[in-house]
């Protein structure tokens, strides 16, 4: 059994701990991956320290040379799509044509954050005062500290990491346990693109070593992506010790269907969102609010298409939906099933572990879908991450949207109509980050901003320019050229 190492200040290193736990293939649990580093304090701390040690020098690297690397390692990305995308789909289930698109979110994003390194612009403005000058430019934060989840193994921490690293700043990543070899992966990639020594390193283990990363002294920036419970406790640490901190939580997102829209793109649309990444993703359709007037239509279509879905492993070709990522995600899909059913919902396909073949060697759960969800139910208002469809009659589009934001997060959201009217009300009034106007919920682009509201994110955005918001600090200069004292508010007026 293979048996990977930490990556700490450009070496390849075992655990100062000495534990290791295992990767297992979430298609096949006979299938295990490797062993990998449970890390320890110490190894956190020979992370972190190498990377401040190298910041000295990296932060005062042209941006633009900067830039060029990042740009090879998006060559790389590109070169090995294949190869990489096959080893993510091992470790964390979905299909290989999705973690192909995993992969050229990363591949876009290191073309852009290197392609921003000659972009980062600051502003002049006038001086109230003669003879002065004012300006500001944008600096680096110092050390980045990146957790991130198992369901987009390359493409979210790209998100993090590229930009981070194009704005001058050093990164320590803790990638997911249930998908630490794309992790390893990443830092193959940051090695062979030249990137030097203690810039980038990843330190693998399980939750508690991300708690080390977030408490640690020398760590100046927290980038977060995963459940809003634990993005909560990371926020209060960070302003408890005054750290930057961006955080990327949970989604419960709705997509609108009107009388009016294409039926037929409509439930294209949520059996994408829906059961896309088997329903793991923060942007999944999880919700389906569905006009009165076509409401049974709707729902009788959908089920059949669900229904016929092809389940099976990642790594082969005909799959459309793979497993859960565990044991725990499988059982807590069958948890909300019981909720459902005990709270009243309609259960119209699915609610079982699927059976059968090589599915019995996997965590495999049914496309499930529930109708007459209302909103006071778990169902409708609690994050499952999991392939199960909520659907909820609306009354109107008013109605609609009030149901849509009848939830405490906000991250994406979508209406089919082909009433342009009602698509910019919608645009207007749902409370969400994101919102798609006869598309899924799904399908960010990397040179857009991401992000949400409510409990969902603490008001930073990923991707596009808004990114290296996070990534850098503002400093402000007056040059004064007059060789007199000027005292701004006072000798100007």
């Amino acid at each position: 059994m293979e048996q990977f190492k930490n990556y700490i200040n450009g070496e390849w290193v075992a655990p100062k701990t000495g534990k290791y736990f295992q990767n297992i293939n979430p298609a096949n649990t006979e299938d295990i991956i490797g062993k990998f580093p449970e890390s320890g304090r110490e190894d956190v701390n020979d992370a972190v320290a190498a990377a401040k040690e190298a910041y000295k020098m990296w932060k005062r690297m042209p941006a633009p040379k900067r830039g060029d690397i990042i740009r090879i390692a998006g060559d790389l990305f590109a070169a090995k799509k294949e190869e990489i995308a096959r080893i993510m789909t091992r470790e964390m289930g979905k299909p290989v044509f999705e973690t192909k698109g995993d992969i050229q979110e990363a591949i876009d994003t290191a073309y852009y954050s290197a392609t921003e390194t000659r972009r980062l612009f600051g502003h002049t403005a006038p001086s109230e005062m003669e003879n002065k000058m004012n300006m500001s430019f944008r600096l680096p934060v110092g050390v980045c500290g990146v957790i991130t989840a198992f369901n987009f193994p390359l493409a979210v921490p790209s998100w993090k990491i590229l930009p981070a690293l194009a704005a001058g700043n050093t990164v320590v990543y803790k990638p997911s346990k249930d998908a630490p070899q794309a992790g390893v992966v990443f830092a193959q990639i940051m090695e062979e693109a030249g990137l030097p020594k203690g810039v980038f390193n990843v330190v693998l283990g399980k939750g508690s070593m991300g708690n080390m990363m977030v408490e640690h002294p020398d760590m100046n920036l927290i980038a977060f992506t995963g459940s809003t419970e634990v993005g909560f406790k990371i926020g209060e640490v960070c302003g408890r010790t005054n750290k930057k901190c961006s955080l990327e939580m949970g989604g419960k997102n709705a997509q609108i269907v009107m009388p009016d829209a294409n039926f037929d793109l409509a439930i294209e649309g949520v059996l994408w969102g829906a059961f896309g990444t088997t329903g793991q993703r923060c942007t999944a359709t999880s919700r389906l609010i569905v006009h009165k007037d076509c409401y049974e239509e709707i729902i009788s279509i959908l089920a059949k298409k669900a229904s016929a879905l092809r389940i099976g492993p990642g790594l082969d070709d005909s799959t459309q939906m793979g497993p859960v990522v565990h044991a725990q995600s499988l059982a807590n899909c069958e948890k909300y099933v019981k909720i459902g059913l005990e709270e009243g919902a309609r259960l119209v396909i699915g609610g079982q572990k699927a059976t059968g073949g090589i599915l019995d060697k996997g965590y495999f759960f049914q496309p499930t879908i529930f109708a007459d969800v209302t909103k006071d139910m778990r169902l409708f208002k609690e994050e499952i991450f999991g392939p199960i469809l909520s659907i909820s009659k609306a009354e109107s589009l008013e109605h609609a949207i009030e149901l849509a934001n009848s939830v405490d997060f906000g991250l994406s959201s979508s209406l089919y109509t082909r009433n342009v009217n009602q698509a910019f009300q919608a645009i207007r009034d749902i409370e969400a980050g994101i919102t798609y106007i006869n598309a899924p919920t799904i399908g960010a682009e990397a040179h857009m901003p991401f992000g949400g509201v409510k409990g969902t994110g603490n008001g930073h955005r990923e991707g596009g320019w808004t990114v290296f918001d996070i990534f850098t600090e503002w400093k402000t200069v007056y040059i004064d050229f007059s060789d007199k004292l000027q005292r701004a508010q006072i000798d100007n007026y």
